[in-house]
C-alpha cells in the first residue's frame, strides 16, 4: 500500500458518500445519471467475485464490500426509492454501445483466458467510460449541482491518483499491467474537461456546464 493508493482509495470512498448523501438528503437524483450507476455496480461486481474465493486483508475485503454495497445502494435510490425524481429524459445514452464492446474487448485481450480474469478485465475497461453517460447527461441538461460535481471531482481524482498508484508500484516494485493502466489514462482523459470546468467554474462560485 503506498500514499497513492491510499489517498485514490480514500477518494472514491469520499465520491461515494457524497453522490448518497446528496441523494438522500435532497430525497432528490435530479442530475444523477442512473445509467452511470447502474455501469459501475456492473464494474464492482464483476471485478470481486474473488471475495468468494480469496481473502487478501480487512482493509481490502472492507473496501470491496463497501463500492459494491454502495453501487447498489445508489441504484436502488435512484430506481426505486426516489424514481419520481429522476430524469429518465436526459439520461438517454445507450449503455449498451459501451457494454458490448468492452464485453468483446476483455475477450480478446486479457492477461489469461479464464472466466474471472475475462471478468476482471471486463471491469476495468468498463470503469474507464461508465461516466460517460453522467457526462452526457451533463451536456444535455447544459449544468450540473455544485454537490454533483464535488463528487464527479472526487471520482477523477481516484483515477488520477491510482495512475500514479501504477507508476509507483512499477519503480519500486517492478509491477506492470498495461491493461490498468491504459484503461486508467483513457478515463482520466474523459474527465480533463470536467477539471478544467470545475477549477475555473465550480471553485469560484460559479455554476458548471460542459459544452452541449
Amino acid at each position: 500500500m503506498n500514499v497513492f493508493r491510499l489517498t485514490g482509495d480514500l477518494s472514491h470512498l469520499a465520491a461515494i458518500i457524497i453522490l448518497l448523501l446528496k441523494i438522500w438528503k435532497s430525497r432528490s437524483c435530479a442530475g444523477i445519471s442512473g445509467k452511470s450507476q447502474i455501469l459501475f455496480a456492473l464494474v464492482f461486481t464483476t471485478r470481486y467475485l474473488d471475495l468468494l474465493s480469496s481473502y487478501i486483508s480487512l482493509y481490502n475485503t472492507s473496501m470491496k464490500v463497501i463500492y459494491i454495497g454502495a453501487a447498489y445502494a445508489t441504484v436502488y435510490l435512484i430506481y426505486m426509492k426516489f424514481k419520481a425524481t429522476y430524469d429518465g429524459n436526459h439520461d438517454s445514452f445507450r449503455i449498451e454501445f459501451l457494454v458490448v464492446p468492452v464485453a468483446g474487448l476483455s475477450v480478446l485481450i486479457n492477461h489469461d483466458f479464464s472466466l474471472l480474469e475475462i471478468l476482471w478485465t471486463f471491469s476495468i475497461y468498463l470503469e474507464s467510460v461508465a461516466i460517460l453517460p453522467q457526462l452526457f447527461m451533463i451536456s444535455k441538461t447544459g449544468e450540473a449541482e455544485t454537490i454533483t460535481t464535488h463528487y464527479l471531482f472526487c471520482l477523477g481524482l481516484y483515477r488520477a491518483l491510482y495512475l500514479f498508484n501504477w507508476i509507483w508500484r512499477f519503480y519500486f516494485e517492478g509491477f506492470f499491467d498495461m491493461i490498468a493502466i491504459v484503461a486508467g489514462v483513457v478515463q482520466t482523459i474523459l474527465y480533463c474537461d470536467f477539471f478544467y470546468l470545475y477549477v475555473t467554474k465550480v471553485l469560484k462560485g460559479k455554476k458548471l456546464s460542459l459544452p452541449a
